[in-house]
């Protein structure tokens, strides 16, 4: 039987696993469309990536 490990999250730009996880919501221009995220910062160099995962009760889209 083999073990799998699942993948570790890796800052593109330097390479830290280390990450403050923040959440985001973004609005649409007109406001009848909210979209939530989930931020990870990189706690090295602060860069920021953004994951979707779906919409909310008021997306009309």
């Amino acid at each position: 039987m083999t073990e799998q490990t699942s993948p570790t999250l890796a800052c593109p730009l330097c390479g830290c696993t280390q990450f403050q996880q923040e959440e985001s919501r973004q609005d649409s221009r007109w406001g009848f469309t909210t979209h939530r995220m989930t931020l990870m910062i990189c706690v090295q160099c602060r860069y920021v990536l953004h994951f979707y995962d779906q919409h909310s009760i008021f997306d009309f889209d």
